[in-house]
């Protein structure tokens, strides 16, 4: 594969060839536009060595990763302080990927490098739908006069995708406008504060082609402060198990996917980064059982 990655050690159990591996793992350590508290460039780096404290198997999933061939081929290469040619490495990157008919699962990174990844995906499965997780609602047209950043990536989105293609969970935080473009104009599904409609959701998109987007801060600052913008009111990791559930059960096709904005050291006692770990292999095992 001829792309430009740092030469950074693997995810325990990725170190597959990827030739011989269908889900891509890799990072994008970019958090050029985070308003709040930088640090999300690090996530990925952070996460590889936590992630030796995790087994290869999960006993909710009843899967294990040594039964798959996964492939984490390190970290994007990134121009650091251009976000316009960031946004095209990480959408060259992830094209790559995607040509070669391989799932990608990208690690953040802030919200934003979600964009340019989807865009990939989307020029391959034109009839793309979003299950987007998160405590912020990321919809708003611009901030700090700025069109693409962390707080309008979900907008940036709608605008390729249109209406009744984005379906927001655990949303808490966000202006008066964005909730009323969600709830009151229903430019996009949006469940407040809660993530129990999920199921009855996913049920309705089967055999759809699906990207998956999970901002961390979803989960409550309480049991994952580390994270840029913490925002009380947020789901616990055994709600998430439910959803790892429904997920694995479910009959929707997961063709791209990213977990973004852990900023490691917000968390000194490194609890945020193997929660990160433990999603990340949880995802990892059901897009894998999926497309074995």
């Amino acid at each position: 594969m001829k792309n430009k990655f740092y030469n950074t050690p693997t995810f325990m159990s990725m170190d597959d060839s990827y030739e011989e591996s269908k889900l891509v793992v890799f990072g994008a350590g970019f958090d050029g536009t985070t308003s709040n508290r930088p640090g999300t460039r690090f996530a990925s780096s952070s996460m590889r060595p936590e992630f030796y404290g995790l087994e290869t198997y999960s006993p909710i999933l009843d899967l294990d990763m040594d039964d798959y061939k996964i492939c984490d081929i390190g970290d994007l290469e990134l121009s650091i302080g251009n976000t316009d040619t960031v946004l095209n490495e990480i959408y060259e990157g992830t094209k790559s990927i995607i040509k070669d008919n391989k799932v990608p699962f990208m690690i953040g990174g802030e919200h934003l490098v979600t964009l340019p990844a989807f865009k990939a995906v989307h020029e391959k499965y034109n009839d793309l739908y979003v299950l987007h997780f998160d405590a912020h609602t990321d919809l708003r047209e611009e901030y700090n006069n700025n069109e693409n950043s962390h707080a309008t990536v979900i907008k940036r989105i709608w605008d390729i995708v249109g209406d009744n293609k984005i379906f927001q969970f655990g949303i808490r935080s966000g202006t008066k406008e964005e909730f009323e473009f969600a709830l009151k104009y229903k430019h996009t599904y949006m469940e407040t504060h809660n993530i129990n409609t999920f199921k009855e959701i996913v049920d309705k998109l089967e055999n759809k082609n699906i990207y998956l987007t999970i901002d961390l801060d979803v989960l409550d600052p309480s049991i994952f402060p580390g994270t840029g913008t913490p925002e009380p009111g947020g789901v616990t990791y055994k709600e998430f198990e439910g959803i790892f559930k429904i997920l694995k059960n479910s009959n929707i096709n997961l063709v791209g996917l990213d977990i973004v904005e852990l900023s490691p050291d917000y968390d000194n006692t490194n609890v945020s980064t193997v929660t990160a770990c433990k999603i990340l292999r949880e995802l990892a095992l059901i897009v894998s059982d999926k497309i074995k």
